[in-house]
């Protein structure tokens, strides 16, 4: 974790302890800029942001901050045997390693389940924050855009974006997103959702969106939507909005044990082969499987889709 995350993460945390050691007291953004040696512009963005990932449920009048009577801050409270608690930490090393891009509140998420440990994995913080929070200042921070479409999933509230898909031109749309999720081929995640411009369900790969911002305006989910009906013909999270294509490959000899030891798509059947295996399923789109097809190099040859 880099020095600026750092910072970051130790303000958040010093915030919601001051509402928490205090909670009767009301607080101006100055107040809160002077406990944290930082400019009021950004205590207040820190707050705000608090406020909207529902962290502090806090209450603005005016100019003062506060928790409203029977306010309850969230905590996270786990009761974990020693295999469920590393599993949580394998949970969370994939998460680390699926990250291609700076995100603050999937640092928070990881450093709070930590936390939530049992002692004995927990003595080993150390060790274990190091391999957690690797993070690399120059790559982008997609912080921003994370909360938006994060709030606007659990809120069912409508996000206002700027998306830039490949070999085409940029554009906007509002975005009601149903479903985040991870894939490992590519190391990112996919907001899957209802597209205004186009009027019809959309997959969004998070590095594509340059500007991402939460609305006020609520949405209903279409209860059309099945994600594990989509997912299940997906290879990784690309679904596709046509049937779905058989793919079918041939795997050379000396790759047939690596090819059956994986479980690489819930449709898939293989058959064994003189020379190797052949590989077949149904796959709802083409672009996240192509990079996983080359990189087995001359061990995969392509049988169908001829094209």
């Amino acid at each position: 974790m880099n020095i600026e995350t750092m910072k970051r993460v130790h303000r958040l945390q010093t915030i919601i302890h001051l509402f928490e050691s205090q909670a009767q007291r009301r607080w101006r953004t100055r107040e809160i800029a002077e406990r944290l040696g930082i400019n009021e512009d950004t205590a207040n963005k820190y707050l705000n942001e608090l406020q909207v990932t529902g962290l502090l449920p806090l209450t603005k009048e005016g100019l003062y901050w506060f928790l409203p009577e029977g306010a309850v801050i969230p905590r996270l409270q786990l009761s974990l045997s020693y295999p469920e608690a590393v599993g949580l930490y394998l949970a969370g090393r994939l998460l680390a390693q699926t990250r291609d891009e700076r995100n603050w509140h999937l640092t928070m998420a990881l450093h709070k389940l930590l936390e939530a440990l049992p002692s004995p994995i927990r003595e080993q913080q150390g060790t274990i924050a190091a391999l957690l929070f690797t993070e690399d200042s120059e790559r982008e921070d997609f912080s921003a855009i994370f909360l938006a479409l994060a709030c606007g999933w659990v809120q069912h509230r409508r996000v206002r974006l700027i998306y830039e898909p490949p070999r085409k031109s940029r554009f906007e749309t509002l975005f009601d997103p149903y479903l985040l999720e991870p894939s490992a081929i590519g190391r990112t995640i996919y907001a899957l959702g209802y597209s205004h411009t186009v009027q019809a369900l959309r997959t969004l790969k998070l590095e594509r969106i340059r500007y991402a911002e939460l609305t006020s305006e609520s949405f209903i989910p279409d209860p059309s939507f099945k994600a594990e009906d989509l997912l299940q013909r997906a290879w990784g999270v690309m679904y596709g909005d046509e049937e779905p294509v058989r793919v079918r490959l041939h795997f050379s000899s000396q790759v047939v044990k690596r090819v059956r030891e994986t479980r690489w798509h819930p449709s898939q059947e293989i058959r064994l082969t003189r020379d190797g295996c052949e590989w077949t399923a149904l796959i709802g789109d083409l672009v996240e499987i192509e990079p996983w097809v080359r990189g087995w190099g001359a061990d995969c040859v392509v049988l169908e889709p001829e094209e």
